[in-house]
């Protein structure tokens, strides 16, 4: 059983105390969304576990919590001099404790988990993997559900999302790697149950965090175009938006629209929703970074700030009600006024 989220025994004092008001803010909206006095506190520190930079949590049916650290081929070397393989942790709510479940990781970043309460895992490029898996979390076996498409290498999946029906939903943009770009756009993918992989959107720029609403009519995705470029042999302009798009009965797409325009600043990473179909947000503003909260007309109800968040996920009840957010190379919670939804 998960202990509650008061009970903390265990932890360092340090940590315990850290939080995540950059320049003193702190959280702030409509009570309904964001709590009185709540609090962002962090829970694994990343100096202190030699992290490089964490994304993707998922919060498994047992309660526990795994992420990832993306280590990057530029990012530290390891003892040997060798480039550090990139790892999947896990963080024991109950004792605290942080522990490697997988390493090399395929440089996994997105992390889901299904309805069988496996591990799905977006592996990325830069010395990974560049397809989807799953892991049966009793046995450590795992699968691959997804790594080409028409014939050719994924370019990077970065993350995805679970809905009702079992689809599988992943963003496949490429920020980074050396490797060949075989795929002749960055696409968003369904994965169907009975395997069958579709694209199903080539957005205009790089798409990055997705999820889908409860009810599975509803996709949300994260565009982060940063600047001006030529991309797989087009121009793209500066974009950085959340788009809404309808999903029909067969999980196709339409009716696409913009829902947040974040304009010149950063905009959003991961992406979760709640049981209401409100949207939150990891935004990496640099001048207001934190978990933002949008209704379904896509203003703004709440922020909590968080310094260079990444990604972010609901837990499980009794503790549905705590938001698990990756970032500053750690791992981050705070308790809000809503309840996530899992598949």
């Amino acid at each position: 059983m998960v202990r509650p989220f008061a009970a903390l025994a265990g932890l360092p004092l340090a940590t315990l105390l850290a939080a995540a008001e950059p320049a003193g803010m702190l959280p702030s909206g409509d009570p309904a969304f964001v709590l009185p006095g709540a609090r962002v506190e962090r829970v694994v520190d990343g100096t202190a576990h030699d992290l490089v930079f964490t994304e993707g949590p998922a919060v498994a049916c047992d309660g526990s919590v795994f992420f990832s650290d993306i280590t990057w081929s530029h990012g530290p070397r390891g003892p040997s001099g060798g480039f550090r393989a990139g790892n999947i942790l896990r963080f024991d709510p109950t004792s605290g404790a942080v522990s490697v479940f997988r390493s090399p990781s395929g440089m996994a970043n997105g992390l889901e988990i299904d309805a069988r309460c496996g591990l799905l895992a977006a592996e990325g490029a830069d010395r990974g993997g560049r397809r989807i898996t799953r892991t049966d979390l009793a046995t450590g076996r795992a699968e691959i559900l997804a790594d080409s498409f028409g014939g050719r290498p994924l370019n990077s999946p970065n993350d995805l999302a679970v809905d009702r029906l079992g689809r599988i939903w992943f963003t496949d943009p490429r920020y980074v790697g050396r490797e060949p770009v075989e795929q002749d756009a960055p696409a968003v993918y369904r994965l169907d149950p009975d395997g069958r992989l579709a694209r199903v959107l080539v957005p205009e720029g790089r798409p990055n965090g997705i999820a889908v609403s409860p009810d599975a009519t509803l996709l949300h995705l994260a565009i982060q175009e940063p600047g001006q470029r030529r991309l797989f042999g087009r121009s793209v302009p500066r974009r950085t938006v959340i788009e809404r798009w309808s999903v029909d009965r067969r999980g196709e797409l339409g009716n696409g629209r913009v829902l947040v325009d974040f304009g010149h600043a950063d905009g959003a990473d991961g992406l979760a929703t709640d049981r209401e179909g409100n949207l939150w947000a990891a935004v990496q503003h640099r001048d207001r970074p934190g978990i933002y909260a949008f209704d379904a007309e896509g203003r703004e109800r709440a922020y909590l700030p968080v310094p260079a968040p990444t990604n972010l996920v609901f837990g499980r009840p009794p503790e549905d009600d705590v938001l698990w957010i990756t970032a500053d190379r750690g791992l981050w919670r705070v308790r809000v006024g809503k309840r996530g939804w899992h598949p």
